[in-house]
């Protein structure tokens, strides 16, 4: 595997199934309580975070310490990456003290300067670009769901967004067949939808990109979506919700699924915009199962990357 984690492509197909695998016996072991084992005794997780975070702080901090390691958050008021302190010195200085580094950032060209100057491993746990470690979750839930991936139809409807890239270039290695309904002008990144078709014709899967919901959503084992308007970008939201208002997964856009479809999000949501309540809220959802399981891959990845 990769020093670093940078992207969902960093992972041929055989170290991505080897790292669900692994996520899930390591959460067996944590729903049993088996928590005799401490790999990480004296290690560190710096957690650089330009931006705010429930699930992503939470779970790397949650899995250091059952792993018997420590968290160390540094947000942007501690550190002031480009301003008080250059990337390359944050690196530089970070790789003296911990083994690894997760940085949640709005430019993605941050998270790989910050992995050209560290010694020690980067997870990139969020970018503009990314979120590789949503994805990985997401892929042990539909897993868990589904008891395989290779076939399975994810659908994504909304933005073409960091974690519609990322669940592309993932489900793409994996064999999952994944369409995308996004209006024109928010269509995935075209060089990162090259990189995910030709992963999907490599592990024998799909990859389509349309302008309606419903061709998108019809036959799918899973419909995800998030919200509209990201972090950064909230200037664009009264623009953005009438482009994307028929985009809304609802009822009568689930119904277009297969009857045994999961609803998926990465959290936090906006009940009533991108998703009605009865939907998230109702039995087809997973959205609580995928958060969970950021705790699990994440103690994964970590565990892979430091070489234990």
């Amino acid at each position: 595997m990769h020093k670093h984690f940078l992207s969902a492509a960093d992972l041929t197909p055989n170290e991505a199934e080897a790292l669900l695998a692994r996520a899930a016996r390591l959460k067996a072991e944590w729903h049993a309580g088996d928590q005799a084992q401490w790999p990480l005794r004296g290690k560190t997780l710096a957690l650089v975070f330009e931006k705010p975070s429930l699930r992503t702080r939470v779970a790397f901090e949650a899995g250091m310490t059952q792993l018997g390691g420590h968290g160390s958050y540094l947000s942007a008021n501690d550190i002031d990456m480009g301003g008080r302190e250059s990337v390359p010195d944050v690196a530089r200085n970070l790789s003296r003290w911990v083994q690894v580094i997760a940085a949640r950032v709005f430019k993605h060209t941050t998270v790989e300067t910050l992995a050209r100057h560290a010694s020690v491993p980067v997870i990139n746990a969020l970018s503009d670009r990314e979120h590789p470690c949503q994805a990985l979750a997401d892929m042990l839930t539909l897993r868990e769901r589904f008891g395989q991936l290779q076939g399975l139809k994810l659908t994504y409807v909304g933005d073409g967004n960091n974690v519609c890239h990322s669940l592309l270039l993932l489900g793409a290695t994996l064999g999952v067949n994944v369409s995308v309904a996004c209006p024109p002008d928010y269509r995935p990144d075209p060089d990162l939808l090259a990189q995910a078709e030709s992963l999907a014709t490599a592990n024998a899967a799909t990859v389509v990109v349309t302008t309606s919901p419903v061709e998108a959503v019809t036959g799918a084992d899973a419909i995800y979506t998030d919200v509209w308007t990201s972090m950064g970008q909230e200037h664009e939201t009264a623009r953005r919700q009438p482009v994307f208002a028929p985009y809304q997964v609802n009822l009568a856009l689930m119904a277009h699924a297969k009857p045994t479809a999961v609803f998926m999000h990465c959290l936090p949501v906006h009940r009533g915009e991108e998703v009605t309540a009865e939907v998230i809220d109702g039995p087809q959802a997973v959205v609580f199962d995928q958060a969970e399981n950021r705790l699990h891959v994440q103690k994964a990845l970590i565990l892979t990357l430091l070489g234990f």
